[in-house]
């Protein structure tokens, strides 16, 4: 049975009550409601006291905290300096003296051999030096973009820090991306270097990826160094990637050198990386966070909230299954900033093509003895429909908490962890579930293990996010669905968009509604108790007979049906017609929607919502539109059927499933005649 910690939250809160003479108590909802108000309404003292806590270093006096309460454009502790990468290696020794490893990786090839791999804090530390020392000597230097085609493995966190500790701009796509997707990214910030791999293995399959890569290089002139890793084939030949101006390397021979790491001490908010939107719907924003925000956002996100600490002190492993495009990759790496111990796999959450085995990533944690278990909300809901049990299959004799996150999460998968995940010291797991997003890199709704758990709710509102639900005039609602607004700073908000003249493209993606307060684009509804629901997105919402409701809740009652796989619905709000509502189903293999399930789904949705919100008509379909994150393409779908050209809503590069558009192109020409 796990042992479980004192909460690092309580360690704050006595921290705070010894240096700042702050009195709170974490551990009930109205304690925590007034910890939460303090931290929003004092932002400098709170975000002031996080630095502290930390212990995080500076060369130079910061001047102040903040220097004016502003939305957009708030700067945050001038004159302070830092590194992210020196705030990981501060962890180092102690950790490899405890005999804690930096890294626990297994990837597809590793499972069938019954093998893990460990990276050691020094090894970690030689190789980051070395690589970073000759991406110096190729003329890297401070602000260059050097991006990654690379798979979640301890290459690419090696990568990431090489370049971060430089100062460095880092910016990676996963390798199952398609070309376009990656070049409407890696475009956008003329990039020097490229670090990649020749290729992956994903459901038991390899694929290939030196002709993707070959075209990517011809269309990014700006690239003067390749890196090439031989994760596929080590006899791969990478002279096919050379040029008369692009110079190709290896990146074990990079790898291998002894080294002094010595990461360069970078202003607070100078530029860390480049992430993206999902680049559905046009141009992905290029968007850029600093090393300072990062950091302060990730240690209070991960400490306080996910309750993680030093490997050494809490025997914390950290997992959450993530590819490189998806910022929960950011998040996995993140908890080195910690001294967290982190668990990293690469490969199928189900096994082999063909023979799902939902079961494989609790094997991985049972082996790498995982303390948090995260994943997206999608992966739970598989393991239920797969009747995965498993505590029956392995001990978990390590894991204390689940984090969840990427879409609301089911009430039923609440359900299904208390009743096939271990107990926590007598007591159901603890399961964190967040909301937040790529845009701030960080999280605006969390867990907290002192406070109650309520199915179907998030515990609360981060510390430091002035998080509310607001109507269309701007006033906040409690117990109301409303727009997700963050009415003050966050450090690890954007410095700004990559080649944004003006900030004008920032502006209007977050501050058109409400000028000066951040709009998320998510429904959410604050509880009186303190928690949160979300709803989805705000502008994919179905508004019937002027009733408005989030998809997730339909959904929720379409896909507890057992003969659902995965379903979409928009609502279609036509001038001068009625709202038409089609509900779209993938069904399981051998089940065609015939009238009596189509019934039942519509007897289901009015018995959990409303009849306004049954469907006008239901569609079964081969598969849902998603995006490469996961995420169901309830826009791009509901503007294809509002009439948008399909190449203007789709980036069929940009999805995990394009070979499913056409059926919805079709669907959208049948509906296209007159009134």
């Amino acid at each position: 049975m796990s042992t479980v910690p004192e909460p690092q939250i309580n360690r704050y809160t006595r921290w705070l009550a010894k240096t700042r003479g702050l009195h709170f108590d974490a551990t009930t909802t109205e304690g925590y409601d007034a910890m939460w108000r303090w931290s929003v309404g004092d932002l400098d003292a709170f975000w002031s006291s996080v630095w502290d806590y930390f212990d995080l270093q500076s060369p130079t006096p910061r001047s102040t905290v903040l220097v004016e309460e502003k939305l957009p454009g708030a700067q945050w502790f001038p004159g302070a300096q830092l590194n992210y990468v020196q705030q990981v290696f501060r962890h180092a020794d102690a950790a490899h003296a405890a005999g804690h490893p930096a890294i626990v990786f297994q990837n597809e090839r590793l499972r069938e051999r019954g093998e893990l791999q460990e990276v050691s804090w020094p090894e970690l530390r030689r190789q980051v030096a070395s690589l970073a020392a000759h991406l110096q000597r190729l003329g890297v230097e401070a602000g260059d973009r050097v991006v990654a085609f690379l798979p979640n493995t301890p290459q690419t966190a090696i990568a990431f820090l090489a370049v971060a500790s430089l100062g460095a701009v880092w910016s990676v796509c996963s390798p199952d991306m398609g070309p376009v997707a990656v070049l409407d990214r890696f475009r956008q910030i003329a990039p020097k270097v490229l670090i990649a791999c020749d290729g992956y293995v994903y459901g038991g399959n390899a694929h290939d990826r030196l002709p993707v890569l070959e075209g990517l290089l011809a269309e990014l002139p700006s690239v003067q160094h390749v890196v090439l890793w031989r994760y596929l084939d080590e006899g791969a030949s990478p002279a096919r990637l050379a040029s008369a101006t692009r110079q190709v390397h290896d990146f074990h021979t990079l790898t291998a050198d002894d080294a002094a790491l010595a990461p360069r001490w970078v202003a607070f908010d100078h530029p860390l990386w480049v992430v993206y939107s999902s680049g559905t719907t046009g141009l992905p924003k290029p968007i850029v966070h600093g090393h300072g925000g990062v950091v302060l956002e990730a240690i209070k996100m991960l400490g306080l909230h996910n309750n993680l600490g030093a490997t050494v002190d809490t025997g914390d492993r950290y997992h959450w299954y993530s590819a490189t495009g998806w910022i929960m990759w950011n998040s996995q790496v993140a908890g080195l900033l910690l001294g967290t111990t982190i668990c990293i796999y690469d490969g199928s959450p189900s096994g082999k093509s063909g023979q799902p085995d939902w079961s494989t990533l609790w094997r991985f944690a049972d082996d790498t003895k995982a303390t948090f278990f995260g994943a997206g909300s999608a992966f739970y809901a598989s393991c239920l429909k797969a009747d995965v049990r498993p505590k029956e299959i392995v001990k978990l004799a390590h894991l204390r908490a689940l984090g969840a996150t990427g879409s609301p999460l089911a009430t039923e998968c609440y359900r299904w962890a208390y009743d096939h995940v271990p107990k926590v010291g007598g007591r159901d797991i603890w399961f964190s579930v967040i909301s937040g997003g790529t845009d701030f890199a960080g999280a605006f709704i969390a867990g907290l293990p002192t406070l109650p758990v309520v199915e179907g709710q998030m515990q609360c509102r981060c510390l430091g996010a002035a998080v509310e639900a607001w109507n269309e005039k701007g006033e906040p609602l409690i117990d109301e669905v409303g727009e997700l607004v963050c009415a003050k700073p966050m450090p690890s908000m954007p410095l700004y968009f990559w080649n944004d003249e003006g900030h004008r493209r920032y502006h209007d993606s977050y501050f058109d509604m409400y000028p000066g307060v951040w709009r998320h684009g998510d429904w959410i509804r604050i509880l009186p108790n303190g928690g949160s629901i979300i709803y989805g997105r705000s502008d994919a919402t179905i508004n019937r007979h002027g009733i408005r409701m989030g998809t997730s809740e339909l959904y929720r009652a379409v896909e507890a049906q057992p003969e659902v796989l995965d379903s979409l619905v928009v609502d279609l709000e036509y001038l001068g017609r009625d709202s038409y509502m089609p509900l779209f189903v993938v069904l399981r293999e051998g089940v065609t929607l015939d009238a009596a399930l189509d019934k039942r789904l519509r007897e289901a949705i009015r018995t959990a919502l409303s009849a306004r919100h049954v469907p006008n008509e239901i569609f079964q379909v081969s598969a849902i539109p998603r995006t490469l994150s996961g995420k169901k393409m309830e826009l791009p779908v509901k503007k294809l059927l509002l009439g948008t050209p399909p190449e203007q809503v789709f980036k069929l590069d940009a999805m995990a499933n394009a070979d499913c558009v056409p059926w919805f192109v079709a669907f959208a020409k049948r509906r296209a005649g007159p009134p």
